[in-house]
């Protein structure tokens, strides 16, 4: 699976962004999807995943109630919708397929390029 995420930008606070992830490759529709973000000088983190399905959705507590996640797997394509943003989402975003937790960790089988979202305050 090949996943290119895109629709970053600059933003000002309480503003909103809408970030999509296009996936090539077989079996998307059947893959456990996720965003997740790196701001500078800090580690990865988990953001949001959404099931196969699309019926089950999971959120970390600072983007819960803002960001919403959701898919269409008929253009093989993840989006995560965030709104009311925060100069602290500013971060390089990136999508992931075929998500699993360990303990309090998530992890992915596949990642793609990030996109840079800038929020100013």
């Amino acid at each position: 699976v090949q996943l290119q995420a895109s629709g970053g930008g600059l933003v000002q606070a309480g503003g909103s962004l809408r970030l999509s992830c296009a996936a090539s490759g077989r079996a998307f529709s059947s893959y456990t999807l996720g965003w997740f973000r790196q701001a500078p000088g800090k580690e990865r983190e988990f953001v949001a995943r959404i099931s196969w399905s699309g019926s089950s959705t999971y959120y970390s507590d600072s983007v819960k109630g803002r960001f919403t996640i959701a898919r269409d797997n008929a253009k093989n394509t993840v989006y995560l919708q965030m709104n009311s943003l925060k100069p602290e989402d500013t971060a390089v975003y990136s999508c992931g397929a075929g998500l699993s937790l360990s303990g309090s960790t998530w992890y992915s089988n596949y990642w793609g390029q990030g996109t840079l979202v800038t929020v100013s305050s």
